[in-house]
């Protein structure tokens, strides 16, 4: 494995080069690769190709994807069905991999939307958490976001099986499917089951283990293995995962300060919300600190109204929101311009919501925490090295 990109890296007796949608084609690998006529391929047209060989489950959904991808790898794994699965986080049961290699018929992947990526592959099941405001600087509109979603779950074959979430009312429908549907929702009788065994918390995990129970009763899964093997599921990197902090931080005026800390992915309003609502009801006593970073220009600014109420709302004492991380090659000049983590933070009006730059929040932090309080990192950017400094 090489890190950086050169020309030198592509070997003329290469079949195959594959390489992410964001990759532009002014990238010297790539264009190295289509010197020599070597045959390239974006990674979902390479993973479509993979799906027409296996009985696929994919897995798609504004939020959530990643979790139930591998609430649901994990679970076939326990039942004995050997599958390969590809998730879009690293994974502890898959050795902090985000790929598990199987030897079955079956594969499970994460079938993202943007770029209408998952339009390239070919499920036999098709799981559909969610659908939200996401990747608007791709899709411009949510008429075009419902749409993908439509189009994506009209490539189930005569035979196929659906499984979606209820109580998302913009989930598309589809009359007349030469497929099955099984929908599940948060208020089902297995819900409250789920809510006392699951060691993830929230609303939106029991969502996410619903979605996969359901999976599984289609693979004929005995619900006993099904349940255990939920209950066991330690959660995937950066989606609430917890870490202890006990020692003595400089800076702190040398305080002996014990800290929960959660590192969390959410970057959407609606996500940012169902984790900060985990963390009250998991902490409903303890002081709750949040630092978000904003990821891509794009996003907050055609979301920042939701961002504003979200904040508002938050059921959390201390927010710190830093600057917005640039997302390379989807970001514009004009929207780069035009929005800010000062003008959100000054638009959200809150005494307990303030602006620092990244650089300073660790000295901040270590300066006005107590112990035995909760500091939630979140965001998709890099804001993780702050967790890691923990």
């Amino acid at each position: 494995m090489v890190i950086g990109n050169s020309a030198g890296n592509i070997r003329k007796d290469f079949n195959l080069v594959v390489y992410s949608p964001a990759v532009k084609s002014d990238n010297p690998e790539l264009k190295q690769a289509r010197a020599f006529g070597i045959k390239t391929k974006t990674y979902p047209e390479a993973l479509g190709d993979l799906t027409k060989n296996y009985y696929t489950i994919a897995v798609a959904g504004a939020h959530g994807k990643s979790t139930t991808t591998a609430m649901l790898g994990i679970l076939m794994q326990n039942a004995g069905l050997d599958p390969t699965v590809v998730v879009g986080t690293k994974v502890k049961e898959f050795g902090g991999s985000n790929f598990r290699a199987g030897k079955s018929k079956f594969l499970v992947v994460e079938a993202c939307e943007y770029d209408s990526s998952f339009l390239h592959y070919s499920p036999k099941i098709t799981v559909v958490t969610n659908v939200d405001k996401e990747h608007l600087d791709y899709f411009k509109n949510f008429t075009n976001v419902r749409k993908a979603f439509k189009d994506f779950i009209a490539r189930l074959p005569a035979g196929g099986f659906l499984v979606f979430n209820k109580d998302d009312k913009f989930i598309p429908k589809i009359n007349e499917p030469k497929f099955k549907a099984y929908s599940y929702f948060i208020k089902q009788k297995e819900a409250l089951k789920l809510g006392k065994i699951l060691k993830v918390p929230g609303q939106h995990n029991v969502s996410n283990a619903l979605a996969t129970l359901a999976a599984a009763r289609i693979l004929g899964v005995p619900d006993k293995i099904s349940f255990k093997a939920l209950s066991e599921f330690k959660g995937t990197w950066r989606r609430f995962e917890e870490r202890d902090l006990k020692r003595t931080l400089r800076g702190a005026g040398n305080k002996n300060l014990k800290l929960k800390i959660i590192s969390d992915y959410g970057h959407h309003p609606n996500e940012i919300s169902a984790t900060l609502k985990a963390t009250r009801e998991k902490y409903p006593h303890k002081k709750i600190w949040c630092v978000f970073q904003p990821h891509q220009h794009q996003r907050t600014y055609y979301l920042f109204g939701d961002f504003v109420k979200v904040f508002r709302k938050a059921p959390i004492d201390n927010i710190i929101i830093t600057d917005i991380y640039d997302v390379a090659g989807r970001e514009t000049k004009k929207i780069n311009a035009e929005v800010s983590a000062e003008q959100l933070v000054k638009k959200i009006n809150k005494k307990n919501v303030l602006y620092f730059p990244l650089c300073d929040i660790e000295k901040y932090i270590k300066e006005n925490i107590g112990s035995d309080q909760v500091l939630v990192i979140m965001g998709a950017g890099n804001i993780y090295k702050l967790a890691d400094r923990f």
